[in-house]
């Protein structure tokens, strides 16, 4: 299998039943918990629902996508060997990946909030990123902070 994942290794995903998107469906999917689908459809989409109320909007969706587009990141660092010492070196993301981390960013830190229940963390970690605060936002800043910190080795990048 190769390293990496070309387009005839990705899985085609279909759209969710209540929006008709692959991105509230791959949402979805991440906040999954041993298999339970069918809960997991539900805490996201009243997420979504919280998140639009609480920002006053009537499309879930768009507040959802716009919060995904602040919390995606476009640098990250890799580590490098490069004779006898470790340097991380920026790199850029395209497509998936940022998307990975941004899905990745919001499930994880809408599980470390504690004091309610899941689909009201998830909906306040959306809001918290469509207004570029919060728990995943601050995991964005810092991989870019990382990245700029590091611009001196991305000389050393293949």
């Amino acid at each position: 299998m190769p390293r990496k994942v070309t387009k005839s290794l990705q899985r085609r995903l279909d759209p969710d039943r209540k929006y008709q998107s692959i991105m509230v469906q791959r949402l979805i999917n991440k906040s999954m918990l041993d298999g339970k689908k069918l809960l997991a459809e539900r805490q996201v989409y009243s997420a979504l629902e919280i998140a639009a109320k609480k920002l006053k909007s009537e499309d879930p969706l768009e507040v959802f996508e716009a919060a995904l587009k602040n919390v995606s990141p476009s640098f990250e660092v890799k580590s490098r060997r490069v004779g006898g010492a470790n340097y991380q070196i920026p790199f850029p993301i395209q497509g998936h990946r940022q998307l990975h981390y941004a899905f990745s960013w919001l499930v994880q830190s809408a599980r470390a909030r504690k004091g309610m229940p899941y689909d009201q963390r998830l909906g306040a970690e959306i809001v918290d990123a469509y207004n570029q605060t919060g728990a995943a936002f601050k995991k964005k800043e810092d991989t870019h902070k990382m990245a700029e910190a590091n611009r001196a080795f991305a000389h050393f990048a293949r």
